[in-house]
């Protein structure tokens, strides 16, 4: 991807199961352009991921975001919280999309889900689930 990216720790979970949903038309077709157009592009491994503890690159258009938060501050916060202990990624932090992946192989399991991503409204749609299964299978 041309524009460097952004990323709040949970979001690299959603990213890898991110499959064509979202809250809002302008939202999906923003987590589209990154994910499907830019991570899982044949180069999509070198792109550049800089960890943020606020509103980022995913966030954008979000009907929820406020300012630099989110209506759904205290839950995005434990989540954000939860997914940088897990993964281990520290605010400022910069890394590419495939160590990401690697971290996250390395570090979460399909069944972390429940606990890691307690409160999400994806989480019963079981596409993280799979989505991490296929990693850890690749």
């Amino acid at each position: 991807m041309s524009v460097p990216l952004t990323f709040r720790p949970h979001h690299f979970l959603c990213a890898l199961g991110y499959r064509g949903k979202g809250y809002s038309d302008d939202f999906t077709a923003n987590m589209t352009r990154i994910v499907t157009d830019g991570l899982f592009a044949p180069d999509g491994d070198t792109t550049l991921i800089t960890v943020r503890l606020t509103a980022d690159s995913i966030c954008t258009p979000c009907p929820k975001r406020r300012g630099e938060g989110c209506t759904a501050g205290d839950k995005i916060t434990a989540l954000d919280q939860r997914h940088a202990r897990a993964i281990g990624l520290t605010g400022g932090e910069t890394l590419t999309w495939s160590e990401a992946k690697s971290r996250i192989k390395a570090n979460v399991r399909p069944a972390d889900l429940n606990t890691l991503c307690a409160g999400c409204q994806w989480l019963d749609l079981g596409l993280c689930h799979s989505a991490l299964e296929e990693l850890h299978s690749a």
